[in-house]
């Protein structure tokens, strides 16, 4: 391991070692503010084109394990820690960090004051970064500078899967991959768009007895009805809402025909599908301990979050209202669309990883398909 450093497109550069794959690493430099949970964040396909550095010292003390994995791969660029566990320390560690990353071929920063990197982006924002180990800061400056930002890139269409398949795999917590079963006699049949999902958020449908048909993002309204489902998932996903190609249209198509529930980026384009705009936040939100109120119960859930976009709450108009409110910056999180069996939530409730508060949405989807007219 050699030094290595990270450059910021505003100019300001940290000095760290490097661990996990040799080389270097580009993105938009973001902070996650989770205590644990390192594994579920790097393979979350949200994370595409970020390189994400944990507010939390202490990383890899756990070590890696397969059954955590959200995706079939890791979709950050780069992991950024103060310190990490060469030796992990637990029984179900398959191998550490270090190893992890270099199988996976993932840079590694260690190290650097995150403490300052961390109140500087929340001064600053979110921005572009490089890591490298050779060329100078000033070099790398200039590299950071010339990348492209986030706004107006279509991520989700270029990570969703190409071709259908079924999921009836039930287990989000479980410890071993022995422990995940195939679901029996389903009650539902919910088609899921990818833009991006978590592989929890399909295993606690399947528990609530749903089976899910996982399709492309460019599947049409009408495709999608053709396949008789009780229900349409709005995954999450990476980049800009507003510009997954054909997104917006196809839910807009779909809204009224069956009962339609979105997460994260599914929230963020349903809103759009009913005439609302987002914008983009200056730092995001991103960890397992933002706190959402529910605005019919006054019930205040910890959440996981994962986003750097926003649903603007004036533009939304008089076809939905707002469900949910961040305690921290009053952004919205949640929506119902009042003309239509539809709503969402800008948080993750599946909790991978963190807190359980917020598990019981997945039932008043199931809910909702049951009291819906087949």
């Amino acid at each position: 391991m050699g030094k290595a450093i990270l450059a910021l497109a505003d100019g300001t550069t940290f000095e760290g070692t490097g661990f996990g794959a040799p080389g270097e690493a580009t993105g938009e430099v973001v902070f996650n503010t989770s205590l644990t949970g390192y594994q579920e964040i790097l393979t979350d396909p949200s994370y595409v084109g970020q390189m994400v550095c944990m507010t939390y010292p202490e990383q890899g003390n756990t070590g890696c394990t397969a059954a955590d994995d959200e995706s079939e791969r890791v979709h950050a660029t780069a992991f950024i820690a103060r310190h990490h566990a060469e030796v992990p320390s637990s029984f179900r560690a398959q191998e550490s960090l270090d190893g992890w990353l270099k199988r996976r071929q993932v840079v590694g920063l260690a190290g650097i004051d995150t403490r300052r990197l961390v109140r500087h982006l929340r001064t600053q924002g979110a921005q572009m970064g490089i890591i490298s180990s050779t060329g100078s800061a000033a070099e790398l400056v200039a590299r950071a500078r010339a990348l492209p930002g986030m706004e107006g890139q279509d991520l989700a269409t270029r990570i969703s899967t190409r071709t259908s398949y079924q999921w009836q795999e039930t287990g989000a917590d479980a410890w071993t991959d022995g422990e995940r079963v195939a679901l029996g006699r389903p009650r539902h049949h919910v088609v899921a768009y990818d833009w991006g999902l978590k592989r929890a958020m399909l295993r606690l449908l399947a528990e609530q007895g749903c089976r899910i048909t996982v399709v492309p993002s460019s599947t049409s309204a009408a495709e999608a009805l053709a396949l008789k489902p009780d229900g349409i998932f709005l995954t999450n996903g990476p980049g800009d809402p507003a510009a997954v190609v054909g997104a917006r249209q196809t839910v807009a198509a779909l809204l009224g025909k069956v009962p339609v529930f979105g997460i994260c980026l599914g929230h963020q384009i349903l809103s759009l599908a009913i005439g609302a705009s987002t914008y983009k936040l200056k730092f995001g939100h991103r960890g397992a301990n933002q706190p959402v109120k529910d605005l019919a119960t006054g019930k205040v859930d910890i959440t996981v979050q994962n986003h750097g976009f926003a649903v603007d709450e004036k533009s939304l108009g008089k076809r939905a209202r707002v469900t949910h409110l961040n305690l921290n910056d009053g952004t919205v999180e949640g929506i119902e669309v009042l003309d239509a069996p539809a709503f969402s939530v800008q948080y993750h409730p599946e909790a991978s990883p963190g807190p359980h508060d917020a598990r019981a949405i997945f039932g008043r989807f199931v809910k909702l398909m049951e009291q819906s007219p087949r």
